[in-house]
């Protein structure tokens, strides 16, 4: 996907295209009636699907939709994304986010949602979480940082990625998809 920015304010350095695909992460209740949702809707299958995980990758629109199993949140937005297609993007964005006077939160080589993954993590001004990563390689397992999310059959030290961890006050998500 090409981003075509807005024109910047007088005085503003000239904007330039990002390319990547913009990525939503839900929350659902029951996963496989999700994913049988989801494959009609988008009319395709889930690129990867795993316990308590799935992803659609669709490519028009470019989006990545990622459907995490969290009983009692069904519906519920876990968090924003930009895929990008390397670690160069990523490694520019957080030198572009942090040069804007964002606070980022950097994640390299970090295993998330069945995947290692370069990331960097910014929070809107409504707390929405937002991140910015590229996929470097695909992963047996789901992840290992600590936060809400715990994979079906995994327990919580075992599990991580995508939400927001409990108690922290900064809304830090330690890792994703």
């Amino acid at each position: 996907m090409t981003v075509e920015n807005s024109p910047a304010p007088a005085g503003s350095p000239a904007p330039t295209p990002r390319t990547g695909r913009l990525q939503l992460a839900l929350n659902v209740d029951d996963l496989a009636e999700a994913v049988t949702f989801y494959s009609k809707l988008l009319g395709t299958a889930p690129a990867k699907l795993r316990p308590g995980y799935a992803n659609f990758a669709v490519s028009s629109p470019p989006l990545k939709l990622v459907l995490l199993e969290n009983d009692g949140k069904g519906g519920s937005l876990d968090h924003l994304g930009i895929e990008v297609p390397d670690a160069g993007s990523v490694h520019r964005e957080i030198a572009r986010l942090s040069g804007e006077g964002l606070l980022t939160d950097e994640e390299r080589g970090t295993t998330c949602c069945f995947a290692t993954q370069d990331k960097v993590w910014v929070t809107g001004p409504d707390g929405e979480r937002w991140e910015v990563y590229t996929v470097l390689a695909d992963s047996p397992t789901f992840g290992t940082s600590s936060t809400a999310f715990v994979a079906p059959g995994q327990a919580p030290s075992d599990s991580a990625c995508c939400s927001t961890a409990a108690g922290d006050e900064q809304g830090r998500a330690s890792a994703c998809c």
